[in-house]
């Protein structure tokens, strides 16, 4: 979605303002959990849906 919208992750992280350490993490599907308050301002920065930036992956998961 970053890449349709032409946003870096730098640009994306002071959207949102998280760090951009967070944020990759996130990108990497490395987080364990988000908040709904950061999947919202990323959604409102990215101008999307939550199901059009997160993906359900079955696995190891506790």
């Amino acid at each position: 979605m970053m890449a349709k919208r032409k946003m870096s992750l730098n640009e994306l992280s002071e959207k949102v303002e998280i760090t951009l350490a967070n944020l990759s993490i996130l990108k990497t599907g490395k987080a364990k959990a988000i908040r709904f308050t950061t999947l919202n301002a990323i959604c409102e920065a990215l101008g999307c849906q939550p199901g059009d930036i997160l993906e359900f992956k079955e696995g190891n998961q506790e």
